[in-house]
């Protein structure tokens, strides 16, 4: 018996757009995703996993990236989760769009009193949705090979799931990612809420400019690209996140600094091409 529900599908590039819900045992709620299923060809799909930004839910990417066609053509099969739990209730909710709350999950693991009960989205995408990814489409992907890319919160996600699952992966790229949310004060109020006001340590395990600073595996390709007139620049710590990369001979970042762009999906899909075509280069190596 499936473990999901099938709650609409349309045909799109001679695949199909399905969304689903499910059960999640580690958010202990209801949860939807889209998935983008090719059409069929003579080897499985690889997986690919976007993970959307600050007030997204499972919809905006596939509905707005204009990434189906490039996925259909690259036999990409594409996994679009939510960005928090839903339909619980927050005790004494902060309506902040930045976080802590719904669409702000920042793909961590929650461990203070008011959001631990519900607030796991790195073991949620890591682990849960990546097993029920492999389980219910077997027969159509290679449960092999997955890579990961996001933008805003969800490039803060894909950089950090990417380096803390150890090859869980097989690359990564981010669109305007929050870079450092430990130096930037709305990002900070967050992981506090979170994981702890005074668990410094703890912050930084979500941190990309940390992670990357201090990443000691297998050398690997990072493309970030960063629109140079993104309302939140500032915020996003792009010189902080190539300093980091800088310092560590193990990382091959691609950073393209994008004139003129800002930082919504008329951006991303200007360059969603060149991320769809990076990944399948890496997944079909």
């Amino acid at each position: 018996m499936s473990n999901i529900s099938l709650l609409s599908k349309s045909k799109s590039f001679n695949g199909e757009v399905r969304r689903y819900s499910h059960k999640s045992n580690s958010l202990s709620c209801d949860m939807k995703f889209h998935v983008y299923v090719p059409p069929k060809s003579s080897s499985p799909s690889s997986v690919l996993w976007f993970l959307s930004g600050l007030t997204c839910t499972d919809e905006n990417f596939i509905q707005k990236s204009g990434a189906i066609q490039y996925a259909s053509q690259n036999n990409i099969f594409l996994v679009c989760p939510d960005t928090s739990p839903r339909g619980i209730i927050i005790e004494n909710p902060e309506d902040k769009w930045q976080g802590p709350g719904f669409g702000a999950g920042y793909y961590l693991d929650a461990t203070t009193d008011k959001y631990k009960a519900h607030f796991h989205m790195f073991t949620y995408i890591t682990k849960e949705l990546f097993e029920l990814i492999n389980q219910e489409f077997k027969d159509t992907i290679n449960v092999n090979k997955h890579s990961i890319f996001g933008h805003s919160m969800g490039g803060l996600g894909a950089i950090s799931l990417f380096i803390k699952t150890n090859g869980q992966y097989k690359s990564v790229s981010a669109f305007s990612p929050i870079s450092n949310p430990t130096n930037c004060d709305w990002s900070l109020h967050s992981l506090k809420e979170y994981l702890g006001t005074e668990n410094k340590e703890a912050w930084l395990q979500y941190d990309p400019c940390h992670l990357l600073k201090n990443y000691d595996g297998k050398p690997f390709d990072l493309l970030v690209d960063q629109g140079s007139v993104d309302e939140f620049l500032n915020d996003l710590k792009f010189d902080n996140l190539q300093l980091a990369c800088k310092e560590n001979s193990k990382i091959n970042l691609i950073a393209r600094l994008q004139d003129g762009y800002n930082h919504g999906y008329f951006y991303i899909s200007t360059f969603i091409k060149d991320h769809i075509e990076y990944h399948s280069k890496h997944l079909n190596n």
